[in-house]
């Protein structure tokens, strides 16, 4: 019975390191995401970037950057693992 609930405990802290690691990712991840457009509108370098690299959008004072090739890698990855799912 003592090792029943050892195992438990040890699944339960395992469990909750695995939450707390996945929500520092999405907190940076989400820091990084609001940090983009700041960074945009400050390199005006990004402008000779090819737009199929980046492409940024500026009108009265709003900012929007984006990738196209990371849409359409992301597209295409998504598309070829709901083709191949159950295989």
């Amino acid at each position: 019975m003592d090792d029943e609930r050892r195992s438990t405990v040890e699944d339960t802290q395992s469990y909750a390191e695995s939450y707390t690691l996945l929500g520092l990712v999405l907190i940076l991840s989400g820091v990084v995401l609001v940090l983009i457009p700041f960074i945009a509108r400050h390199l005006p370098s990004l402008e000779r970037l090819p737009w199929f690299i980046i492409w940024v959008y500026k009108s009265d004072g709003f900012f929007f950057a984006t990738s196209p090739l990371l849409i359409a890698i992301s597209l295409i990855w998504v598309i070829l693992n709901l083709a191949f799912r159950g295989r």
